[in-house]
């Protein structure tokens, strides 16, 4: 049951990162290739001025680092990304997240859902938002994030509102600045966003934690029986062994799946040693090898 389960979430991960990645390349290549939008005057080079590109970019960027992982975990048959990657992946989800929310509810009513959902931004507004956000909550779950993580994703979104403040408030667009294509400095009292967007953002943040979390305790509930017996670590441990002993190729170097037998003894009870369990593996490896 752990090994499918392990299998499932790596072919999912890699598929929803594969996904997420395009859908930036096929969006920003579009937008780079098109010199000229009478709706929208961020094109060509511009598009990076424009927080959904960069929120796409950043969130891209982690995915494309899931990637070798999910593979390695369908070799290994073990499901692992590192703490660092899920934060990063926290500020990039939060980020898309914003844009969704931003491009549903404030850039619809104003241009259209259609205009706004449809060519590149298709793929930057919608797909490649809900997709990073789906796989994010519920498949790319391998650890618990605090409180305290959340505020990892309130660094993108306060490093670019500074750079937009500064280029269209302080420095404007006659003196060479940019133009206020979000409406937040013209359409509305500049105070409002400036207040508003970084709780925001951290309320997003903590809902999609919550949510990650959530589903991480719920996969790491029904990986392991009931009996939570040493029986069973031994059993499990023995059994994987022997299976790796005998699928893995001629030449493949011996790796001793530790983070594995830790999970697996966080989760039974017994006096075993995590020495113990590891020559358990060693030793059952080595008598089932068929070179």
């Amino acid at each position: 049951m752990l090994e499918q389960q392990n299998r499932k979430l790596c072919i999912f991960s890699l598929i929803s990162a594969i996904v997420v990645v395009l859908c930036t390349c096929i969006g920003v290549v579009m937008n780079l290739t098109t010199l000229y939008d009478e709706n929208f005057d961020h094109m060509g080079i511009r598009t990076f001025c424009m927080f959904t590109v960069n929120s796409n970019i950043l969130v891209a960027m982690g995915m494309s680092l899931v990637i070798p992982y999910t593979i390695d975990g369908l070799q290994k048959r073990f499901y692992h990304i590192p703490k660092w990657l899920m934060i990063f992946l926290l500020a990039g989800t939060v980020a898309v997240t914003l844009t969704f929310l931003v491009s549903l509810f404030i850039l619809s009513p104003v241009k259209g859902f259609r205009l706004i959902f449809t060519g590149s931004r298709f793929y930057l507004h919608a797909l490649g938002p809900i997709t990073a956000i789906v796989a994010f909550s519920f498949f790319i779950s391998d650890h618990t994030l605090s409180w305290k993580d959340s505020n990892y994703a309130l660094i993108p979104v306060f490093l670019y509102a500074c750079v937009y403040y500064v280029l269209v408030v302080v420095i404007g667009e006659e003196r060479g600045g940019w133009n206020d294509f979000y409406g937040f400095a013209t359409r509305i009292p500049v105070w409002i966003p400036m207040v508003l967007i970084l709780p925001l953002t951290f309320g997003i943040a903590t809902l999609l934690r919550l949510q990650h979390n959530w589903m991480f305790r719920h996969l790491r509930e029904v990986s392991v029986p009931d009996e939570y017996s040493e029986e069973y670590l031994r059993d499990t441990v023995k059994w994987l062994a022997e299976k790796n002993a005998l699928s893995e190729q001629p030449g493949t170097d011996l790796v001793i799946p530790r983070r594995l037998i830790r999970y697996l003894m966080d989760t039974t009870e017994g006096d075993m040693s995590f020495r113990e369990v590891c020559i358990l593996y060693l030793d059952t490896y080595l008598e089932h090898n068929k070179i």
